[in-house]
């Protein structure tokens, strides 16, 4: 039995690794990452899982730097199935999919306590800050939770 069949018995969700057509996910991609020339950055040359519980609730692309290291770029769960344990447990799966290939994998986000805390239940830690990313990546200033973004927050998690 192979890692995704696990997944669906211990947790009755279906997990797909999506190959072909990835923009199809673009609107939820979107809650992640609100600028689609960004998400083009990574979306081809990563790997994307999606989740579905009866229906799609959550995905993520996970993309290859080194030998060592894989990063977490976007992982977006439909707002009225937020808070239910979705993105959770696909990080869970992408942590235990990668552990034989990297030995650490990296997700960056804006500096919101409510992301930071989330991914740190999730396992991660800080690991380092890019000064002004948001400010000067993106065409417009962001704002979640009402904090304009402007350094992108690095944590790691050992896999």
């Amino acid at each position: 039995m192979n890692i995704l069949d696990l997944y669906q018995v211990i947790f009755k969700m279906k997990i797909e690794k999506i190959i072909h057509n990835k923009k199809q996910y673009l609107d939820l991609l979107l809650l992640a990452d609100e600028q689609e020339d960004m998400i083009d950055r990574y979306l081809e040359s990563g790997d994307m899982f999606a989740l579905y519980d009866e229906d799609l609730k959550t995905v993520c692309v996970v993309v290859e730097i080194d030998k060592d290291y894989c990063e977490l770029k976007n992982i977006a769960t439909y707002e009225k199935y937020q808070g239910k344990g979705y993105a959770t447990k696909l990080i869970s799966f992408i942590s235990d999919y990668y552990s034989n290939n990297f030995k650490t994998m990296l997700v960056g986000t804006g500096e919101t306590p409510k992301i930071l805390s989330f991914y740190e239940r999730c396992g991660f830690e800080k690991s380092h800050i890019i000064k002004n990313f948001f400010t000067e990546n993106y065409d417009h200033a962001m704002f979640e939770d009402g904090i304009q973004l402007v350094d992108m927050i690095y944590l790691k998690k050992k896999l």
